[in-house]
């Protein structure tokens, strides 16, 4: 990992909070988050998402998921938006390594047959 940007100020592992990590490996860019996203923590992460599709069209965007445990409507209109604004560009959004309660939330809303999917990060990164 080459570049590193704190996007949120609040402290992961407290309740309602969200922390997002924004770095670059190689050419994919990695989104990683640790906490809650809801309507109250998700603009960091729609933040990061936005800045990394501004910064570099056609980008290739991993978000990690493994330190999520709760994602609600909210953050599943930031993904869906940020896949198409990406896909649109010529790039591409990957999930990787969602907990079992993302997940389930996932498939309930079929974002999973939209969206790459994967079940680890290093799944994620490979081309």
């Amino acid at each position: 990992m080459t570049e590193a940007e704190m996007t949120g100020t609040e402290q992961a592992g407290q309740p309602g909070r969200l922390s997002v990590v924004s770095t670059a490996s190689d050419s994919i860019h990695v989104i990683t988050l640790n906490g809650e996203v809801d309507h109250q923590t998700g603009e960091p992460l729609r933040q990061a998402l936005q800045q990394t599709a501004a910064a570099a069209p056609g980008a290739q965007v991993v978000v990690d998921l493994r330190g999520v445990g709760f994602m609600d409507s909210t953050g599943i209109n930031i993904l869906i938006s940020a896949h198409h604004d990406l896909t649109k560009s010529g790039g591409w959004l990957r999930l990787a390594a969602p907990t079992p309660p993302v997940l389930r939330v996932l498939h309930l809303v079929g974002v999973n047959a939209v969206i790459d999917c994967r079940d680890t990060l290093a799944q994620a990164l490979a081309p």
